[in-house]
């Protein structure tokens, strides 16, 4: 069979990675793709319209497309190829309001009990900080639609929190995804990645995760798409999993169902695990990144047929039948110096190769180009170096090992990933 893969980062390199394996495929396209995906997958120029994607994908007979960022999947693509009879893995336009709008998800979290922070949503500048000011507590501001992960604001002091509402709704530093805000406590925790693929009724969960979302070492700095990740997670234990996926993961698919929504793809839940159990910070509907370059590594079985039984509603029959590698993995993200704040693009990167021949070692392009004979910074987060070893401990030293050989002018990473679980040792 041949694949589309919509999307140019580290996630989509690795969901090519993991496609490119399976048995069952024959070629992979990817729409518009990087020069790590280019190795093993033909990329093709990413049209101004779905409509002309949805056309030559059923021209070229392509089996599945898969979705990999969450712009397309909130402005319709997949309601575009469905309406042509094309098979698209991720959720329609309106089940993808679950991540587009936070408001909506937080809707959706009270009317069906799903534990979550306390908020309010404003459009108002000035009620939200008379909000601020009445609750005197830390909160969050967070842009209600999509910001690539960068719209969320920690307000841990009162100038801090007011600074954050007049960047989003006054500077309209997000534009239009700062529209209104979302105004949350401060939950107090450790957070994790609860990852599910799903059929709209039947829930698959993946192994477990943890992200690091702030841009320096000991989780300070200012929010990113995020910085490195690792799994296992030793947070998530045997009797969370099950708490988590019967007061989450299920209320929210079952909920998404009844109000005409039905929710079809991946679930991923970001998670704060309180003293008082796990609540959600938020919903994304499509894997995260990084958290799919220590995923997609991990997982034994052939992805294939697990994303098509999400689209045909036959999952339930293949869950027994899902494989883990009990190796752990994790990812180190190298960005442009300066991110998430604006940084220089077209720096040469060297070293790719040698970090490839480490042992264990996959490095995944996320915002690269190529640029006659080499290979250039392009983005903010530019590489997901990711290894795979028998401990954690090894896990992160060896992706570090491929950290170290690779060079490129003012790069940036964090030197603790996986701290909190190296704590736990």
């Amino acid at each position: 069979m041949k694949i589309l893969v919509i999307g140019q980062g580290g996630r989509e390199h690795a969901l090519v990675w993991k496609l490119a394996q399976s048995p069952l495929v024959e070629k992979i396209y990817c729409a518009p793709g990087n020069p790590g995906i280019a190795q093993i997958a033909a990329s093709i120029p990413m049209p101004d319209r779905f409509t002309e994607l949805a056309e030559w994908a059923g021209s070229e007979d392509i089996a599945l497309t898969v979705v990999g960022p969450e712009v397309p999947l909130a402005e319709g693509i997949v309601d575009v190829f469905s309406e042509r009879g094309l098979k698209a893995f991720g959720p329609d336009k309106r089940a993808a309001h679950l991540e587009a709008s936070k408001d909506f998800a937080k809707q959706l979290m009270v009317k069906n009990g799903i534990p979550t922070a306390e908020h309010q949503t404003f459009t108002d500048a000035e009620e939200a900080m008379a909000y601020i000011e009445d609750r005197n507590t830390p909160v969050f501001v967070k842009a209600n639609g999509l910001a690539a992960g960068k719209g969320v604001i920690p307000g841990r002091t009162f100038k801090e929190a007011l600074q954050a509402v007049t960047t989003i709704l006054v500077d309209k530093a997000f534009g239009d995804a700062g529209d209104s805000v979302v105004i949350e406590e401060e939950l107090i925790g450790e957070e994790a990645s609860f990852t599910v693929l799903t059929d709209g009724t039947y829930c698959l969960p993946f192994v477990s995760s943890q992200d690091h979302k702030m841009s320096h070492d000991g989780d300070t700095g200012k929010n990113t798409g995020g910085m490195g990740a690792y799994s296992p997670a030793p947070v998530i234990t045997p009797e969370l999993h099950d708490d988590v996926m019967q007061r989450i993961v299920y209320p929210t698919v079952n909920g998404m169902t009844d109000i005409g929504r039905p929710f079809k793809g991946v679930l991923y839940v970001g998670l704060m695990i309180t003293d008082a159990g796990p609540k959600v910070v938020e919903f994304n509907c499509r894997f995260g990144d990084p958290e799919a370059q220590v995923l997609f590594p991990r997982l034994k079985s052939d992805l294939v047929p697990l994303l098509t039984a999400c689209i045909d509603g036959t999952l339930e029959q293949h869950a027994a039948d899902v494989q883990w590698y009990n190796e752990a993995a994790a990812c180190v993200i190298m960005a442009s110096g300066g991110y998430p704040d604006p940084y220089q693009t077209g720096e040469v990167i060297t070293g790719l190769e040698d970090a490839d021949a480490i042992e264990g070692v996959n490095v995944f392009h996320a915002g690269t180009k190529q640029a006659g004979k080499n290979i250039v910074t392009d983005g903010g987060r530019v590489l997901g170096v990711t290894a795979m070893a028998d401990g954690l401990h090894d896990a992160i030293q060896q992706a570090y090992q491929g950290v170290f050989v690779i060079q490129f002018a003012d790069a940036h990473f964090r030197k603790d990933i996986g701290y909190r679980a190296l704590e736990r040792d």
